[in-house]
């Protein structure tokens, strides 16, 4: 009988990466973690921390510091490299840029020479630029590299609606969708609580519903990000989470749904941008995307999105 261990690389031991390897380790999606960093001691010190947690965890696994090498018969690699914007500064996503690309040149060039070919989940911001570059660099396959993106936007806005509603956010399907940064956009005409349209609620139960504050809700999901980086220096529990979860959809073939930034060739009327929609999840990465029917204006929002991140990706190409 031979076993199927499944192994995943993470690139970048700092706070993103260290708190996705824990949320694959104690969620028991993978059997193997192996961290690759430019400072082998604190990847190894990572590594390290992580695996004597696994004494009291559900499953066994393996967590380690390594190298390129050890990427060869891995199935998912996970790029977790790259600066934080500098709030003092006002930067957003998108100013971190050059440096991010700065820092992935090497890494593309050892991914490439690893002989990897399984799942690349890109997280570098800004995200959804960054899964693009890292793609036509390394003259990937579309479906197999994907960006988190909007997921952690996604849980956030759920999250702002379950505050606003009095209604458990498991309960509320709502995505944030196009860039993880400043033109993401919320198509509220598809967003539902337990599969009712909030725009119907509010029009059904004005007493409950109709005082929603609809741009505040989104303006508070986007801006959630930045209220934690304000105020400890970085993002760290819920991306791990949004990790796992798109890397156990993809792992387990679960055929899931989840707002992930992918290359579009013709969806939503957009071609060769990467942006996050609503994505069917298995294990060859992409395995379907979700059009959405959207108003007017939240098509407008969306190609507005979509057309800043097709900008800065040309840009990206010429550091």
């Amino acid at each position: 009988m031979s076993l199927n261990i499944r192994k995943a690389i993470i690139i970048g031991a700092g706070h993103v990466g260290s708190h996705a390897g824990y949320a694959l380790a104690s969620q028991g999606i993978v059997d193997e973690i192996v961290y690759i960093d430019i400072d082998v001691k604190k990847a190894k010190a990572q590594a390290l921390d992580i695996f004597d947690s696994t004494v009291y965890l559900q499953r066994h696994l393996i967590v380690k510091a390594g190298n390129y090498a050890d990427a060869k018969d891995a199935d998912l690699l996970i790029i977790a490299a790259g600066p934080l914007p500098d709030m003092t500064k006002g930067q957003t996503r998108m100013d971190t840029l050059k440096q991010t690309v700065e820092i992935l040149k090497d890494i593309i060039v050892n991914i490439k020479n690893s002989g990897f070919n399984g799942i690349i989940l890109s997280i570098s911001n800004p995200a959804d630029v960054i899964a693009h570059y890292v793609q036509q660099k390394l003259d990937y396959p579309a479906n197999k590299i994907i960006s988190t993106s909007t997921t952690l936007d996604s849980a956030r806005l759920r999250r702002a609606i379950a505050e606003e509603t009095g209604v458990d956010q498991k309960s509320v399907y709502a995505y944030a969708l196009g860039e993880h940064g400043e033109s993401q956009m919320v198509p509220w005409s598809t967003s539902t609580i337990a599969g009712k349209p909030i725009l119907e609620l509010i029009l059904e139960k004005p007493e409950k519903y109709g005082k929603l504050d609809l741009e505040g809700i989104a303006a508070k999901a986007k801006a959630g990000g930045w209220q934690i980086l304000r105020g400890k220096g970085s993002t760290e529990f819920g991306i791990g989470a949004a990790i796992a979860e798109v890397s156990r959809a993809i792992l387990g073939d679960e055929k899931r749904v989840l707002p992930v930034s992918v290359l579009l060739n013709g969806e939503y009327g957009q071609t060769q941008v990467y942006a996050s929609v609503p994505t069917v999840l298995g294990i060859h990465g992409v395995e379907e995307i979700i059009e959405l029917n959207m108003t007017d204006l939240e098509k407008e929002q969306f190609d507005q999105s979509c057309k800043t991140m097709a900008e800065n990706y040309k840009l990206a190409l010429s550091f």
